[in-house]
């Protein structure tokens, strides 16, 4: 870790949604990061413990309608099509790094004009796949929940050439990926004792993920993506299966040597279970064979490890700290 006694000096714009809230809540506990302001339009002037519940005790600040520029990084929690308005409509101090955790710059050469001078150009910031490039990055594009855990399950096997013909892809995902604002499919009365797919081939996150595999392969892998709804809060299950007539033991020690270097990605001997992520930065993933089918599982909380977790593994290694700083979490399984 960097021996610097500075803090790192942290604004948020968009704080009161889910994201938001796990954020400040990971920033506030994080050793080398000073939380100057959180930004809500809708939330201006109230504390931010009247909000986030789970804060109370924990700080003594109101959300703010306004920046101060005088931060080294700028978390962009705003929502999906939302990041680029904000980023034309607002002059960032071009010395202030940029975290976005939205969709709007995940492709390949993102950019946003501020003026005349300034262009600000997206690194994808997923760190099993290009940490050297978010090191020396000013701007990150946070991965999206789906698309981190699906892509994680799947590099190792793409890379490698392991897969024969079509990946089939199933995720069912907690209700806190819909995001804090009520719709019909996130009320309590629909959402309970409920399951249903929704975007079924077509979903969003596809975009990035084809993105990354084409960049450490050469071999076309069609995904049949299925995302589901959960009657849960938090958290993704995600099942990937294809054809292969690798040795299971063969793909299993690929899997380990690509992650060696990656302490967030864990390959587990044992089946895995949701409960095993919540609340930490983790993603577990286990694999097992039947005939010529491999089957991965891969779990992360949507929350940390697929939102505001990763933003902050990105922060650290932007500002040359181990990856894992303030990320040291223990999930919780009863």
């Amino acid at each position: 870790m960097s021996t610097t006694l500075n803090k790192i000096k942290v604004g948020i714009a968009g704080g009161s949604g889910y994201t938001g809230g796990e954020l400040i809540r990971l920033l506030i506990n994080h050793p080398v990061s000073e939380l100057i302001f959180a930004h809500s339009n809708v939330n201006s002037g109230k504390y931010i413990s009247d909000i986030h519940q789970d804060l109370i005790g924990e700080l003594n600040m109101k959300f703010v309608n306004k920046f101060d520029d005088n931060i080294d990084v700028l978390f962009l929690c705003l929502g999906h099509g939302n990041s680029n308005e904000f980023l034309n409509k607002h002059t960032i101090n071009p010395k202030t790094r940029i975290i976005d955790l939205s969709q709007d710059f995940r492709l390949e050469n993102s950019f946003v004009k501020q003026n005349s001078n300034t262009t600000r150009r997206f690194v994808y910031g997923l760190p099993e796949l290009q940490k050297e490039k978010i090191k020396n990055a000013k701007n990150i594009a946070n991965p999206g929940c789906f698309a981190t855990a699906i892509q994680l399950g799947l590099f190792p096997a793409i890379k490698n050439k392991l897969i024969n013909g079509e990946i089939h892809t199933n995720a069912i995902t907690g209700s806190t990926g819909a995001g804090i604002k009520p719709n019909i499919t996130s009320h309590f009365s629909w959402r309970n004792s409920n399951v249903s797919w929704y975007k079924p081939f077509t979903h969003q996150h596809l975009g990035e993920i084809y993105f990354s595999l084409n960049k450490i392969s050469d071999k076309s892998n069609e995904i049949n993506f299925l995302p589901v709804r959960g009657d849960f809060t938090r958290g993704i299950f995600c099942t990937s299966y294809f054809n292969s007539d690798v040795d299971l033991n063969v793909i299993k020690n690929l899997y380990t040597t690509f992650y060696k270097n990656h302490p967030f990605v864990v390959i587990s001997e044992n089946e895995i279970h949701l409960k095993q992520v919540i609340n930490t930065n983790k993603c577990l993933i286990h694999i097992i064979k039947n005939k010529d089918k491999i089957l991965i599982t891969s779990i992360i909380d949507n929350l940390i490890k697929g939102a505001s977790g990763q933003a902050i593994q990105n922060m650290n290694l932007m500002f040359k700290l181990n990856e894992n700083v303030g990320l040291q979490l223990k999930s919780s399984i009863f």
